[in-house]
């Protein structure tokens, strides 16, 4: 059940009705044929969907939804990340992957800062 009507503020200024089914699956491409429950992935995005209500806001920037993606799947998966990072930052030439993976933290595999 969503709390609110959420519109989602594009980079170029255009605002659209949130859509979760979008979400769903730009998350879902980047999980394909990975070793990860389909719960688990439901859990995500619902998980997703209930920070972003809770956020007080109804505008929410496009930039910061794929920001909270990018966090969200970096704990979960670090091959979905860069799948998701390398479409959400515009990934033009392979150096671009060379440069984001040597970024990330072993450890922890949190987004580079």
């Amino acid at each position: 059940m969503q709390l609110r009507d959420l519109v989602v503020i594009k980079t170029n200024g255009r605002r659209e009705d949130f859509d979760r089914d979008k979400l769903e699956r730009s998350i879902r491409t980047a999980l394909q044929k990975r070793p990860i429950d389909p719960e688990r992935i439901d859990q995500m995005i619902s998980g997703i969907v209930r920070r972003l209500e809770s956020m007080g806001e109804t505008d929410i920037p496009s930039k910061q939804i794929g920001e909270i993606v990018m966090e969200t799947l970096a704990r979960i998966d670090t091959v979905a990340y860069v799948r998701f990072a390398s479409v959400y930052k515009n990934f033009q030439a392979a150096d671009d992957f060379d440069k984001f993976v040597s970024e990330l933290s072993p450890d922890n595999m949190q987004p580079p800062k």
